[in-house]
């Protein structure tokens, strides 16, 4: 089968087909295993079936699922499997910026100078990721999120809408900020944080 496979049929798989069809790539088809969404269809894609047909229906793939633990299963799952990276026409990413497998980067968005992607990262609708930052495999930055220069996010950082980091903050590993969260100090792993300025009120299970 031409064209890339969508993997995940729920609503963050639009905006990612949204975002191949803009960026000009052929779609074939959504696989999920949710046995209930067979036979459906996403913007005109059809749920072929379960991610088990994965590996012979075609050799390209992007994982549309906002859930950075789900992205690292299957990715794992999967790891002859080509990670096609997307990244829509309106977003704004410098030529130095370094992009990662799998990695989408939606409408709105804008990435600046030397900027590091990991391998199936998202930034997403309307994130701004200033010069030399760093964002680790499976990260996502929600819509309007906006990251200063020289912030780093470690693997599986997931930051909610509008949250803002200043320069030179490090966020550890698998760690959550919550939406519209400022994050002034750096913060450890596992943990989530929440207001302003952000604070870790729990620790989550590690990864």
């Amino acid at each position: 089968m031409s064209g890339i496979l969508v993997v995940g049929a729920g609503g963050h798989a639009k905006v990612v087909i949204a975002t191949l069809r803009a960026a000009g790539l052929d779609v074939a088809g959504v696989l999920d295993d949710r046995a209930e969404s067979w036979g459906t269809s996403i913007l005109g894609c059809s749920v072929l079936g379960g991610l088990d047909q994965l590996e012979r229906l075609a050799d390209r793939a992007v994982i549309a699922i906002g859930s950075n633990a789900a992205r690292l299963d299957i990715a794992t799952r999967f790891p002859d499997t080509e990670w096609t990276s997307a990244i829509h026409p309106a977003a704004t990413v410098h030529e130095s910026v370094r992009v990662g497998p799998g990695t989408v980067i939606f409408a709105g968005a804008v990435i600046q100078p030397d900027t590091v992607l990991g391998r199936h990262v998202i930034v997403n609708t309307g994130a701004t990721v200033d010069h030399d930052c760093v964002l680790g495999d499976y990260a996502h930055a929600a819509p309007g999120v906006h990251l200063a220069g020289t912030v780093r996010l470690e693997e599986g950082v997931f930051l909610g809408v509008g949250c803002a980091v200043t320069p030179g903050i490090t966020v550890g590993r698998w760690t959550t900020v919550g939406a519209g969260g400022v994050v002034v100090r750096s913060l450890p792993a596992n943990a989530v944080a929440v207001g302003i300025p952000a604070r870790p009120r729990k620790e989550t299970i590690p990864t």
